[in-house]
Formats: C-alpha cells, sequence, structure tokens
C-alpha cells in the first residue's frame, strides 16, 4: 500500500473587524440576558415547589440550586467572553472552530504540513488558507 485516504483537522479563524465585534458582542450580551431570565424563572419555579411541598425544602433547594448555578455558570462565561472580544484589537485573528477534509497520505509526505492547515475568514469571505 502506496497511500491512504484520512481525515485531518481544520482550524478555522476569523480576522476580527468592527462587524465581526459587534456581532460577537451581541451573542455573548444575548446568552447573558437569556441566562438572567432563566434564573429568575428557575426562582419563581423553586418558590412555587416550596409553597407546594414544604416538607421536602431541603431537595428542592439544593435541585434549584444546582438549576440557578449552571446558569450563572454560563451567563459569567458569556459575560467573559464578550469583555474579551472587546478588548481584543482590530485584527486579531480568533479561532471559530474546526473542519474537516480528506487527505490522502502517501509514503514520503511531511505529516507536519498536512496537520497544520488553517482558512482564515475576514467578513465571511476567505482570505487566506494557510499550510
Amino acid at each position: 500500500m502506496d497511500s491512504i485516504m484520512i481525515k485531518v483537522p481544520v482550524t478555522i479563524k476569523a480576522k476580527l473587524t468592527e462587524k465581526l465585534r459587534e456581532r460577537l458582542v451581541g451573542e455573548f450580551s444575548k446568552v447573558a440576558e437569556q441566562m438572567e431570565l432563566e434564573i429568575k424563572q428557575v426562582e419563581i419555579d423553586r418558590k412555587r415547589e416550596l409553597d407546594n411541598n414544604p416538607q421536602h425544602v431541603e431537595r428542592i433547594n439544593q435541585f434549584f440550586g444546582n438549576e440557578i448555578g449552571q446558569r450563572q455558570h454560563r451567563r459569567s462565561e458569556a459575560l467573559a467572553r464578550k469583555e474579551a472580544v472587546e478588548k481584543l484589537a482590530l485584527g486579531a485573528e480568533i479561532t471559530q472552530g474546526t473542519l474537516e477534509r480528506e487527505v490522502e497520505l502517501k509514503v514520503g509526505d511531511n505529516m507536519r504540513e498536512i496537520m497544520n492547515v488553517e482558512v482564515l475568514i475576514e467578513d465571511d469571505k476567505i482570505i487566506a488558507i494557510r499550510g
């Protein structure tokens, strides 16, 4: 066997523009607001359960406390990411995720070159493919 087809990751990066910054800040703000609303709703549900089942105070508080904690964590993460994006300089490259591509490996190929491929995007247009 002289060759084999494999799937390798491709890193997708975006060049930070004012348009991208606005979009990301908006998305993180929406997540934080949504978590705040959900926390309020969980508090209402907790109070209702306590009123209906006063004999299970500890279990109810533990369950709803966990639910609130998860949402507070997601809210804090969103706010931290929003703040980080706001501080980044325009032109900074932000990793957006990864995709896969198929590559034919042959004896003698440089594995580092095959594995280290990234696509750079600016305002939804590919501006570079780096290998």
